[in-house]
């Protein structure tokens, strides 16, 4: 997966909301002889270092409490991995903070190996809504993608649009009277919402709770008219008629829903929001170490069961991901969600 997985809405999204970059040209860095002698030399540290690694427990960081969608995909893909290693990948809660406490252990971890770090998308959105002593791509080196998951735009049955393009001209229709919840500022369900306010030229009111259980409660009762909720929470209750879906928020149609459509494909073309989870290791983690890391975790997510498993639990697997591309991710969701943070003020109260 050495292409960008969400193709033409990604690109198209990016269009739409972030303003276009300069090329700058950059001279060409000549090394003295010894110089060159002493990279390669360090190269091939690390690439011996990945041989006999890992000798003891790994630590693996994960920002959320036991339970929720990130605590499990960490422990299925961390049980695989350490049926390869013959050696434990211990799963290591550390919840706090909005998720800053588990990256600033990780951060701060000596760089080899034996500590890692569950990242997912509330990083992109954190750093850009609160002041953090990291920076997620200067200060970690990427390993890999392993999964995605999208959220649903779903609306109470009592709400009269039966489609995206009835629910736009019903919002642009009462500007401020419709109300969406989401689990808290900055989460997937909240910047998800306020993109589609962007692009839609609506004006929503967000109704922010403390998680998001509550919020689906609240939508299922009709205190709130639409959310955007994760396709794995929402399944049940759509097929239970509790709720309406009008359409997925990602590139791809979801395996859990798939006669909804994009959000893109049902009239908001280039929409693209997805919540990903990936791992990451400490800066300056040995080249050999790394590349030893992605080859396993790329092992665990292809086994039978593993896949098995994330699927049955509403989790679409990223295989065959490099580091390379992993860090250009990372860094383009940033600056993504950046240009929505700042346009839908969004602030962590």
């Amino acid at each position: 997966m050495n292409d960008d997985p969400r193709g033409a809405a990604v690109r198209s999204w990016s269009a739409f909301i972030l303003p276009p970059s300069s090329l700058r040209r950059s001279r060409p860095i000549i090394l003295h002889p010894s110089a060159f002698i002493l990279v390669c030399a360090l190269a091939a540290c690390g690439a011996t270092q990945g041989a006999d690694f890992p000798a003891r427990p790994v630590r693996f960081l994960v920002p959320n409490p036991p339970g929720g969608g990130t605590d499990l995909v960490a422990r299925i893909v961390a049980q695989k991995v350490s049926e390869k290693w013959g050696v434990n990948l211990v799963v290591d809660n550390r919840a706090g903070a909005g998720g800053i406490i588990a990256v600033e252990v990780a951060a701060k971890s000596a760089p080899d190996g034996y500590t890692l770090l569950m990242a997912h998308f509330p990083l992109a959105i954190t750093v850009n809504i609160s002041k953090v002593s990291f920076d997620p791509v200067r200060d970690f080196a990427p390993v890999t993608l392993l999964a995605t998951t999208q959220n649903v735009l779903a609306v109470n049955p009592s709400v009269s649009a039966k489609s995206v393009k009835e629910f736009i001209a019903l919002a642009k229709s009462k500007p401020g009277e419709l109300r969406y919840a989401s689990g808290g500022n900055g989460t997937s369900m909240h910047v998800s919402a306020e993109l589609f306010n962007l692009m839609a030229g609506a004006s929503m009111t967000h109704v922010p709770y403390k998680g998001a259980g509550p919020a689906l409660v609240d939508l299922i009762s009709g205190q709130v008219q639409a959310s955007f909720v994760s396709v794995p929470a929402a399944a049940p209750h759509i097929k239970s008629g509790r709720i309406r879906a009008l359409a997925v928020t990602g590139a791809r149609r979801s395996p859990l829903v798939p006669d909804l459509p994009t959000l893109s494909e049902a009239g908001l073309k280039g929409y693209g929001s997805e919540q990903w989870y990936g791992v990451l290791a400490p800066r300056h983690t040995p080249r050999g170490v790394v590349e030893r890391l992605n080859k396993d975790f790329a092992w665990a997510l292809g086994q039978p069961d593993t896949r098995s498993r994330l699927h049955e639990s509403g989790f679409e697997i990223a295989t065959n991901t490099t580091e390379e591309w992993f860090g250009r991710f990372i860094k383009s969701e940033i600056a993504k969600w950046a240009v929505v943070v700042k346009k839908a003020g969004i602030r962590v109260e």
